[in-house]
């Protein structure tokens, strides 16, 4: 089992060969011989390079969750997931030419860019978490790659973006939060017309048992008074 300290310093190999050379150009030969770590440390540190993206994306995680500001607890949700994800974007700016890239990578190979999104979902999570924002089960997965989705954009906007007062990237944001808040509704719509459709079948399900209880008692072979017949 690799220290701490050596997945540290192999993932910050890692960082600093991405941002010089391709993702794809990026072994993990390369990684270990870099880091002078030996291949068995290396693979008890990270069998794969998603794993080190998945590295990477935990520690701008954390660096969000410690940065967090409590003071944003009295704001619209919205107001408070925006300062998370800019908060993100900060976080994201000292490994900007990494991060281009990952992102370059992810748009020119549609299964590596699903093995992100999953990644970047799991990010969204904890940023929804840190937002305050409360979604659970199902909704929760769909809001987190949705969101995902969303911050790739954000991100490929601030990547072009020279202006360190960020209006470009900050407009997307908004833009991208708007698009959220209509799915949002949407999924609330669709959760409301589910329960309602469930209660119908409940109920629908109770009077058809109360129905055949009574068939029982008033079908064709019962008088009306609920008696057997004569002779039965």
């Amino acid at each position: 089992m690799a220290t701490a300290k050596t997945r540290q310093k192999i993932l910050q190999t890692f960082l600093d060969l991405v941002s010089v050379h391709p993702y794809e150009d990026v072994s993990l030969t390369l990684i270990a011989e870099t880091a002078k770590v030996k291949l068995s440390d290396m693979r008890g540190a990270f069998a794969s390079k998603a794993q080190l993206v998945a590295a990477f994306a935990e520690k701008i995680d954390k660096t969000v969750l410690d940065g967090r500001d409590d003071d944003m607890g009295d704001q619209p949700p919205r107001d408070r997931l925006f300062d998370v994800l800019m908060t993100r974007i900060d976080a994201l700016a000292e490994h900007r030419e990494a991060v281009r890239a990952l992102h370059q990578a992810a748009r020119h190979d549609p299964a590596l860019a699903l093995e992100f999104n999953r990644i970047a979902a799991r990010s969204q999570k904890w940023m929804l978490i840190a937002s305050g924002i409360d979604v659970s089960g199902v909704k929760a997965t769909v809001v987190a790659r949705a969101l995902a989705i969303a911050f790739g954009r954000v991100v490929g906007v601030w990547l072009d973006e020279e202006d360190e007062g960020m209006p470009r990237t900050m407009a997307r944001l908004d833009k991208e939060l708007d698009r959220g808040s209509d799915l949002m509704k949407r999924l609330n719509g669709l959760e409301g017309f589910a329960r309602g459709v469930r209660s119908f079948l409940k109920k629908a399900a109770g009077g058809r048992g109360r129905w055949k209880d009574r068939n029982r008692e008033t079908g064709p072979d019962a008088d009306l008074d609920g008696e057997a017949p004569a002779g039965a």
